[in-house]
C-alpha cells in the first residue's frame, strides 16, 4: 500500500520533527508499506542551500517543493499552500497513493485536504503539537491574538474534515475531543525509539571523551534550549547542591534562544567550571553524550504546550537504560511512572528539582533500578516497529482492506 506523506521538512535538516519523520518512513517500509514523502517549501527556507527535486533517504523517495516567493504573513503562507497543492497533485498522478498522510503544521494539511478530496483519496492528518501554542511561547504572536484564534480554528476545521487524525499523545487527543472531533476518528501513535539506533554499550562507556570528566557525577540535559524547557531552574538547582555534591557537573547538549541567558546565569552563580555547554552535536554522537551522563533531567515548566505534548528525548535516554528525572507536567506523566520508570518532581519548583537530583546522585542502586525498568518499558511499549503496525491497521481500516 503506497502512502504519500506531506512533511514540513526532513533530513538532512536535523530536528526532532525530522527524526520522527524518518522513523515513520523507515518503520513503515519495514512493515511492508510503500511510503513516499513530499516536503513543503519551508524545508528550502530552513535548509538555505540548493536541494534536488527529489532524493532518496534510507532508500525512500523524498520529493521537494522548492522555494516560494512572498515573504512572511498571509501572502507567504498562501504561497506555501499553493505550491504544495501543485506538487501534491503531480505526485498523486505519478504515484497513485492509497492514502495521503499530512503532518503538522496545519498548512500542510490544508493543501493535502483540497487535493485528497479532488482525487477522492482518504486523508490522515497527524498533529505533533498545536503550532499556535509553540508560536505563542516563542513570542511570534500572543495566545489572545487574532492570529492564534485563526490558526486554532483552522486546525479544528481540518480535523473535522480529515478521514482520520493522529496525535502523538493522549493530551493532544483529549484537547481535540474537547473541540468536538469524533472520538472514532482520533488515534494516538506516540513518540517512540528504534533500539538499533543507539548502542547500549557505547552509551554506558560514553564518558570517555569530550563529554566526560574523570571522577565527576554528571547530570545532563540533551535537547533544545527553549524557555519552556526550564534549564534556568536546573542551573539554579544544581548550584544549590554544589556544597553537598562537590563532584556534580552539569552537561547541557544542544542550543537555542535561551543559550546566552543560560551561560550568563551559570557565570553569575559562579558555576562556569561546573556547567559544560557542549553545543549542538551530530546525531551519530548523541549516544556518547548520553553515555557521559549518570542520569538525565528534563525540568519543563508548566504551560499549555508542555502539559499537552510528550517530548522524545526522555524516551531516548530510557531506551539506553539511563535514569530520567522530569517535572510532572502532563507530557512527562504519559512517559514516566514515578519511582518505577523514572522520577517526577513538581514543575517550576527549584527545591523539588534539587531534591530529585540529590536523591539520584546519592543512590547508585536507585539509578540502576529505574534505569533498567525505564528501558524495559520503552522496549515493550514504545518502539517504531510497534508504531508501524498501528499505522498499517489505521490505513487498512480507511481503505477497507
Amino acid at each position: 500500500m503506497k502512502i504519500l506523506h506531506i512533511l514540513d521538512h526532513s533530513l538532512p535538516l536535523q530536528s526532532g520533527y525530522a527524526f520522527r519523520s524518518r522513523n515513520i518512513l523507515r518503520s513503515q517500509k519495514g512493515a511492508a508499506l510503500d511510503p513516499v514523502a513530499l516536503t513543503s517549501p519551508k524545508h528550502e527556507a530552513s535548509w538555505k542551500r540548493p536541494s534536488p527535486a527529489a532524493e532518496r533517504i534510507d532508500g525512500i523517495a523524498v520529493h521537494r517543493s522548492g522555494p516560494v516567493a512572498g515573504g512572511n504573513g498571509v501572502i507567504g503562507e498562501g504561497a506555501v499552500v499553493w505550491r504544495l497543492r501543485s506538487r501534491i497533485r503531480t505526485l498523486i498522478e505519478r504515484e497513485r497513493p492509497a492514502v495521503i498522510h499530512a503532518h503538522s503544521p496545519v498548512l500542510n494539511a490544508l493543501a493535502a485536504l483540497v487535493e485528497a478530496r479532488r482525487a477522492r483519496i482518504p486523508l490522515v492528518y497527524e498533529i505533533r503539537a498545536f503550532w499556535e501554542d509553540a508560536a505563542a511561547d516563542l513570542g511570534t504572536y500572543g495566545s489572545s491574538s487574532a492570529k492564534y484564534r485563526l490558526v486554532r480554528a483552522l486546525e479544528t476545521a481540518v480535523c473535522r474534515r480529515a478521514d482520520r487524525v493522529v496525535t502523538i499523545c493522549e493530551g493532544l487527543r483529549r484537547d481535540l475531543l474537547g473541540r468536538g472531533i469524533e472520538p472514532r476518528k482520533v488515534a494516538v501513535v506516540p513518540n517512540a525509539v528504534d533500539p538499533s539506533e543507539f548502542s547500549l554499550s557505547e552509551a554506558w562507556t560514553g564518558g570517555n571523551g569530550r563529554f566526560g570528566r574523570p571522577g565527576a557525577q554528571t547530570v545532563a540535559f540533551i535537547g533544545s534550549f527553549y524557555h519552556y524547557e526550564g534549564l534556568d531552574l536546573l542551573i539554579e538547582a544544581c548550584g544549590r547542591l554544589m556544597a553537598r555534591h562537590p563532584n556534580l557537573r552539569l552537561l547541557l547538549v544542544g542550543g537555542g534562544p535561551m543559550e546566552a541567558r543560560l551561560r550568563d546565569l551559570a557565570e553569575r552563580r559562579g558555576m562556569s567550571d561546573s556547567v559544560l555547554f557542549a553545543g549542538r552535536i551530530p546525531h551519530r554522537e548523541v549516544a556518547q553524550a548520553y553515555g557521559a551522563a549518570d542520569f538525565l533531567v528534563y525540568p519543563r515548566k508548566s504551560m499549555r504546550l508542555t502539559e499537552l505534548v510528550t517530548p522524545l528525548k526522555p524516551l531516548e535516554a530510557m531506551a539506553l537504560g539511563k535514569p530520567v528525572a522530569a517535572s510532572s507536567v502532563g507530557g512527562h506523566r504519559e512517559l514516566i511512572r514515578d519511582g518505577e520508570t523514572g522520577m517526577l518532581f513538581p514543575p517550576d519548583d527549584v527545591p523539588g528539582l534539587a531534591s530529585a537530583v540529590s536523591a539520584l546522585l546519592s543512590s547508585p542502586s536507585l539509578r540502576e533500578r529505574i534505569g533498567r525498568q525505564g528501558r524495559d518499558w520503552v522496549l515493550r511499549e514504545r518502539t517504531w516497529k510497534k508504531n508501524a503496525l498501528r499505522y498499517r491497521k489505521l490505513y487498512a481500516d480507511m481503505v477497507g482492506e
